[in-house]
């Protein structure tokens, strides 16, 4: 079983992009091999109101064995169609689904949630 962390994120130099680091923790028994990270990343307007949710697919950091926490950084884009909107007080949040064989879809929900 897979214990996925809140993503966490930071500025890059262009708006419309953010590193996001995800950690992942094996509890299980056996190793996971396989699988994928989605990311629906949202750009929140000024305002609050959430105008767009982008996603996007990564593979897995694997393998990741029993007892083991592996952690991995993505740069995470969304369209620069946003980039004004984000130059005037928009900002980007992201959550996080995980599936991988043999296992449930792990969702984490954005911090601003």
């Amino acid at each position: 079983m897979l214990k996925v962390s809140v993503p966490e994120q930071e500025a890059t130099d262009r708006r419309y992009c953010e590193e996001v680091t995800v950690g992942f923790r094996n509890t299980g028994g056996t190793a996971v091999g396989s699988g994928t990270v989605t990311f629906g990343t949202h750009v929140i307007g000024a305002l609050g109101v959430d105008w767009a949710t982008v996603e996007s697919t990564e593979p897995l950091p694997v393998p990741i064995r029993a007892g083991e926490r592996v952690e991995k950084t993505w740069t995470v884009c969304v369209d620069r169609f946003y980039e004004g909107m984000l130059a005037l007080g928009a900002h980007l949040e992201h959550d996080v689904t995980v599936k991988y064989p043999g296992g449930e879809a792990v969702f984490v929900p954005r911090p601003g949630a």
